[in-house]
């Protein structure tokens, strides 16, 4: 069951993803279900995914933790002093938001609705 405020997901950059699906699949046995061309996902111990959009993808592992009302949680993220530095966006799957803690670490809150 997810939970907020826990960490439920694993951005990484993914670069040319063809490379890295099979660096992954031959050293760890890892599968992949891809969602279009700049993005596929993994479940191996930890849901993540691959990022390899040029433009949006994370240049750094991108932590992201779960809420049931995004909204909410972007009120509370702001009042303890944390940056948002994407506002609300959809992607397949949900919504979400990034932002900046005080130490400068990017990570992101996601919610289904």
């Amino acid at each position: 069951m997810r939970e907020d405020g826990k960490i439920d997901y694993l951005e990484l950059p993914g670069g040319t993803l063809g490379p890295v699906k099979a660096f992954y699949a031959q050293a760890f046995g890892w599968t992949f279900v891809d969602y279009g061309p700049a993005y596929c996902a993994f479940d191996e111990g930890l849901e993540g995914g691959f990022d390899g959009d040029p433009q949006k993808g994370t240049r750094v592992p991108l932590a992201v933790l779960y809420a049931t009302d995004l909204e909410a949680m972007l009120v509370r993220v702001e009042a303890a002093g944390g940056l948002v530095v994407r506002p609300i966006f959809a992607f397949p799957g949900g919504r979400r938001f990034h932002f900046r803690d005080p130490a400068g670490t990017e990570l992101a809150v996601w919610s289904e609705r």
